[in-house]
């Protein structure tokens, strides 16, 4: 076993809360240069949704809606494979 999966392992153990606090433990420990530099395509996209967001031209969901939707469809996937 590796260390990142042992690392993996024992995050996935921990109660939810745990887990969100290690995430968030875990992007703050990147640094900018760290980061992957954004090309202009993503730059205007980024741009655009949030020129759409502002603007209210767009309906958000919570992450709880979102994390359903997708594993719904991982679900429906996974049976239409059988």
């Amino acid at each position: 076993m590796t260390e990142l999966s042992h690392a993996l392992e024992l995050a996935i153990a921990l109660p939810e809360a745990q887990r969100v606090q290690l995430v968030d433990a875990l992007i703050d420990s990147l640094t900018p240069a760290d980061a992957v530099p954004l090309n202009d395509a993503w730059l205007a996209e980024i741009e655009r949704r949030s020129v759409a967001y502002d603007s209210g031209g767009v309906t958000t969901a919570t992450w709880e809606t979102v994390r359903d939707r997708v594993r719904r469809r991982v679900r429906e996937r996974a049976s239409s494979n059988e």
